[in-house]
C-alpha cells in the first residue's frame, strides 16, 4: 500500500499533467480554427479545378497525351506521398495513416508492382523508414511553421512530374485525412497521375461542357501541373485541419481522465489517511488502557 507522502506527490503529478493537457487544448482549439477556415476556403478552387481537368481528360480520352497512362511491359511504380504530423499526442491520427499506407504498399505489392514514397511529415516516416527506407525518394517536415506554404506543394509536384516523364514512376496516390470535423476526420487516397484512370465523373459534371482555346490538348499539358500543385496543397491543408482537431480531442480525454483520476486518488488518499489516524488513536487507547 502507498504511503500518503506517495499519494500526495501522485496526485500532484497528476494535476500538473492536467494543466498540460489542458494548455494543450487551448492552442490545437485556437489552431483548429484557423487551419479550419483555410481548409474550407480552398475547397472550392480546387474542387472545381478537378472538374475541369477531368473534363478534359474524358473529351481526350482517344487520344495520348503528356500526362496519360502509358503502356509498358514491366511491373508499375508506384508512388505514394504520405502526409502525417509532425509531433504526437493527437489520438490515433497517426496511426491510421500509416495503417492505411502499409495496406494499400502491401495491395500493390500482392498485385506485382513497386512502392516508393515521399514523406510530409516526420510521424508516418518514423514509423515506415525501417520497412521501407531504401525506398524513401524524399521527406519534408517542418511544413506548418508558420503556415502551410504553397511553395512547398509546388516543389513536389515537380519531385512528381520529373518521375513520371522519364518514366522511373507510373502512377501516384495522395493520401491524407479529409477533415469533417473535429471529432471526424477520414483517410483518403487521391490519384493524381495518370490523369486517363480517375474516378469516373459525377452526373452533375456530365451535365456541364466547357469551350477550350487554345486546343484542349494544349490547355490539358499547361493546367495539370497547377492542378497537381492545387490538389498536393489542398490535401495538406486539410491534414493540417484534421490533426489540430484530432489533438484537441485528444487533449480533452486527457484533462478528462486526469480529472478523473485525481478524484480517486484524493479519495484513496482520504481514507488511508482516516484509517492511518484510527490506527493510531486505536493505539494510543490501547496503551492507555495497559497502563
Amino acid at each position: 500500500m502507498p504511503s500518503l507522502k506517495d499519494l500526495r506527490n501522485r496526485i500532484s503529478s497528476v494535476k500538473s499533467t492536467k494543466k498540460i493537457t489542458s494548455a494543450m487544448k487551448m492552442v490545437a482549439a485556437a489552431k483548429l480554427k484557423r487551419a479550419q477556415d483555410n481548409a474550407e476556403k480552398t475547397r472550392p478552387y480546387a474542387r472545381k479545378m478537378s472538374e475541369i481537368v477531368n473534363s478534359l481528360v474524358e473529351s481526350n480520352k482517344s487520344k495520348e497525351f503528356k500526362y496519360s497512362e502509358k503502356k509498358m511491359n514491366k511491373a508499375k511504380n508506384t508512388l505514394l506521398i504520405v502526409c502525417s504530423a509532425d509531433r504526437g499526442l493527437c489520438g490515433g491520427f497517426n496511426g491510421s495513416i500509416i495503417k492505411y499506407t502499409k495496406r494499400l504498399s502491401e495491395k500493390i505489392i500482392n498485385n506485382g508492382g513497386h512502392v516508393s514514397y515521399i514523406f510530409v511529415g516526420k510521424k508516418a516516416h518514423q514509423s515506415l523508414q525501417r520497412d521501407c527506407g531504401e525506398f524513401i525518394l524524399d521527406f519534408f517536415s517542418d511544413i506548418a511553421n508558420p503556415s502551410i506554404k504553397f511553395e512547398l506543394a509546388s516543389s513536389i509536384r515537380d519531385k512528381i512530374l520529373e518521375l513520371f516523364l522519364n518514366n522511373s514512376m507510373h502512377e501516384c496516390h495522395l493520401i491524407y485525412t479529409e477533415f469533417k470535423s473535429a471529432i471526424a476526420q477520414t483517410v483518403r487516397s487521391l490519384q493524381l497521375l495518370p490523369l486517363n484512370s480517375l474516378e469516373k465523373k459525377t452526373e452533375d459534371t456530365l451535365n456541364k461542357s466547357y469551350d477550350f482555346e487554345p486546343s484542349e490538348e494544349e490547355i490539358l499539358n499547361e493546367i495539370i501541373p497547377k492542378n497537381i500543385a492545387i490538389q498536393i496543397h489542398t490535401a495538406l491543408l486539410e491534414n493540417l485541419a484534421s490533426e489540430q482537431g484530432s489533438r484537441m480531442t485528444a487533449m480533452d480525454n486527457a484533462t478528462r481522465n486526469a480529472n478523473d483520476m485525481i478524484d480517486n486518488l484524493t479519495l484513496f488518499y482520504n481514507r488511508s489517511r482516516q484509517a492511518l489516524i484510527t490506527k493510531e488513536l486505536i493505539e494510543i487507547i490501547s496503551g492507555a488502557e495497559a497502563v
